[in-house]
């Protein structure tokens, strides 16, 4: 029955996409309404939104590239019952970093923090896939 705390992770992960795209939303509109958007060159590329806006779409794009390996190797964990305790708390542990880049990201993206901050992330997902390895073998 442990496997639901895998899902969970993943849910949560499934919010702050959510949260993001409603910030993204807020953000374009403050820029049109700030006026100085040309529609026309927006609506074909996306770098001409002011650097704000660029922040949260370049955060949901980085939002739908790792973490697919992550809901993988969740869904794995799960389907072959190997949601313990560490696969659990590897899986709550990455979608809090994940939570925290991308407050970083939309906020003051200083990338040095952003890379630690990724590269803590990749590490859990690791974690987890030696995890599930190490219980096949």
């Amino acid at each position: 029955m442990n496997e639901i705390y895998l899902v969970l992770p993943i849910l949560a992960h499934v919010v702050l996409v959510i949260a993001l795209y409603i910030v993204l939303a807020v953000r374009k509109a403050a820029a049109v309404r700030a006026g100085g958007v040309d529609l026309k060159r927006t609506a074909l590329d996306n770098k001409a939104w002011p650097e704000a806006v660029v922040k949260v779409s370049n955060n949901i794009d980085n939002n739908f590239e790792s973490p697919m390996l992550f809901y993988g190797v969740c869904l794995a964990s799960a389907v072959l019952g190997v949601a313990n305790s560490f696969a659990i708390a590897c899986s709550i542990g990455y979608v809090m970093v994940r939570y925290a880049h991308s407050f970083v990201h939309i906020r003051s993206n200083y990338v040095p923090l952003r890379l630690r901050l990724f590269v803590l992330s990749l590490l859990m997902i690791l974690a987890l896939l030696v995890n599930v390895l190490v219980h096949l073998l």
